[in-house]
């Protein structure tokens, strides 16, 4: 307790300090608690914006200044003080007179001793305080939820480092990182991986654009992950590829078992909006039961090229024989490299005659490699190395050279001419300097057909290709439908298509002097060319009477062996002198 002389000695301290608390914004209050009597310096008055000066003031003042949510605690603060008869602190807001609201910081302490008692205390402004120290709490919320969202980022550019975006599966890089651990493991003695590639990815993305594309990709993705162990690592490694790891397998069984499942789970249809996509995968499987874990991505590699070359759709494990093969199928691509340069690849002529006359109104070009140690070979040899070299795209602009340059040779030589036809793949006509390149050669009009096989005359030609074959009609290029009846193409996307002619499928061909269903078949595809005025095309004719029955069936065009055999450029100049084959 204080005693009251001591009371009076602080009031005497207070009065001499008067000056320096005006000049320093601290106002000085006394609250006689037995009379309830309150009294406030100017500084007071000033800090509250009262505009009075009277010593006494009335105790609602106070309590009527304060704000409403700080009210209740204030007071509550107050009387908490008078019943401990001991300090009080308490910190508020007031409102002024002009609605500005301020923050007030509000010290006192008891005493009672030789007289009433009273609470003697001050008040100052630390409304900057206040602010300071909100600005300093949201600068800091604003650095932490920055550090958060730095985090965060960060954690999305590990994630986006080490997955592929498309799919979300891992990419190479993590799948590195994944093989390189296990190869650490010193008890892991069984590894399997899963190498898997869908099977003609490149016509998908021209048939359907790369939107459709990325729904075949994501779908194959979920596929695996769906057939694959839990414990496997699935990652796709770029582009049209994927590779899984199994490690302590149950089995070689249960590998090919997974293998399997995923070849005939992709065999579902991928939709694309409400389009479905029908694709299929090729696996190539290795495995180790040793821990040597060295060389299995190249040999899960190989496997899935075997796999390929066997025909797609299927799984093919790893055997060392496969890697010989594959060492004889990278040397014959750079051999057809070399063989591109050095024009080794040349077009053989197999003559088309008119079903009723026989006089010859056209002629393939059908692609032969003059190779300097193997001799000539025919394009079983070669083709499905050139497709799966992606290679198709040169192959068909040396030949369209070749064909050119043959040609102006025959014209030079006075013989008449009959439309020329070459293949076209799904590359080369994709190509953007195609038309470029063609205007550059300036084919005469009439005299060039392109050739396009139904496996890639897809429903959905994108609107650039469609626009490329309208340029080509444009430059009196004619369109023809290989091979129909052996894909997928349908009457709709003939109407769109509107090619000048197609050719029966020589599967079809064949068979109709001995089955009459094989016939019906063929005499209902002549009826719908006839009925959308194209012209048709029978290629397999292998006798006579096949272009007899051919002939009087409707056939246009008849192409085979019967008619003639595939021949080298300077000996059909003998069949355009005759003008028959």
């Amino acid at each position: 307790m204080t005693s009251a002389r001591t009371l009076e000695e602080l009031r005497a301290v207070i009065r001499r300090l008067r000056f320096a608390l005006e000049s320093s914004h601290i106002g000085v209050w006394e609250h006689n608690l037995a009379t309830n009597e309150i009294r406030w310096d100017p500084q007071m008055h000033a800090l509250y914006q009262t505009g009075e000066t009277a010593e006494v003031v009335r105790p609602r003042l106070w309590v009527h200044a304060i704000h409403p949510d700080d009210q209740a605690t204030a007071i509550a603060d107050f009387d908490a003080a008078v019943a401990a008869r001991g300090p009080y602190a308490s910190d508020f807001r007031i409102i002024l007179p002009s609605g500005e609201i301020r923050h007030i910081r509000s010290r006192a302490h008891y005493f009672e001793e030789d007289g009433p008692p009273a609470m003697l205390g001050a008040e100052w402004d630390i409304t900057a305080d206040v602010r300071l120290t909100q600005q300093l709490a949201e600068q800091k919320a604003i650095a932490e939820d920055r550090a958060v969202a730095l985090e965060e980022s960060r954690r999305q550019i590990a994630h986006a480092a080490e997955h592929d975006y498309l799919t979300g599966l891992p990419n190479r890089r993590s799948l590195d990182r994944e093989f390189l651990r296990l190869g650490a493991l010193a008890d892991l003695k069984r590894l399997a991986i899963l190498h898997v590639g869908i099977d003609n990815f490149k016509q998908v993305n021209d048939g359907f654009g790369h939107a459709g594309g990325d729904a075949v990709l994501t779908a194959t993705a979920a596929s695996i992950v769906a057939e694959v162990p839990r414990s496997s690592f699935s990652a796709r490694i770029g582009g049209d590829e994927f590779v899984v790891l199994i490690p302590d397998f149950e089995s070689e069984e249960a590998v090919r078992a997974v293998a399997e499942a995923i070849v005939r789970r992709q065999k579902q249809a991928a939709r694309f909006g409400d389009k479905p996509i029908r694709t299929s995968v090729s696996v190539g499987v290795a495995w180790t039961m040793n821990g040597a874990i060295t060389s299995l991505l190249a040999d899960s590699d190989i496997a899935l090229s075997a796999a390929k070359r066997a025909g797609r759709g299927r799984a093919e494990v790893f055997s060392t024989a496969m890697r010989a093969g594959i060492r004889r199928e990278r040397r014959l691509t750079e051999e057809f490299k070399l063989g591109l340069e050095r024009r080794e690849i040349v077009p053989f002529y197999q003559v088309q005659v008119d079903a009723q006359t026989r006089r010859i109104v056209a002629m393939e070009a059908l692609a032969r490699w003059q190779h300097p140690d193997l001799g000539l070979l025919a394009p079983a040899a070669f083709l499905p190395m050139v497709e799966h070299a992606g290679l198709a795209g040169q192959l068909d602009a040396a030949m369209l050279d070749a064909v050119l340059e043959h040609r102006r040779c025959w014209q030079a030589l006075g013989l008449s001419v009959p439309r020329l036809s070459v293949n076209i793949s799904a590359a080369r006509l994709n190509d953007a300097d195609l038309i470029a390149q063609i205007e550059a050669r300036a084919p005469e009009p009439g005299t060039l057909s392109f050739e396009l096989l139904e496996t890639i005359f897809l429903d959905d030609i994108e609107s650039e290709t469609v626009a490329t074959l309208d340029r080509l009609r444009q430059m009196h290029i004619d369109l023809e439908v290989d091979d129909f009846g052996s894909g997928h193409a349908s009457i709709v996307g003939l109407v769109r298509l509107k090619p000048n002619r197609l050719k029966i499928d020589r599967r079809l061909v064949m068979p109709v002097t001995r089955s009459s269903e094989q016939l019906s078949l063929v005499e209902s595809i002549i009826g719908i060319a006839r009925a959308l005025n194209i012209e048709v095309i029978a290629e397999g004719v292998e006798t006579g009477a096949h272009a007899d029955l051919l002939a009087k069936i409707g056939c246009h065009i008849l192409q085979g062996y019967a008619i003639s055999r595939p021949a080298a450029a300077e000996d059909i100049i003998a069949l355009l002198t005759a003008g028959h084959a």
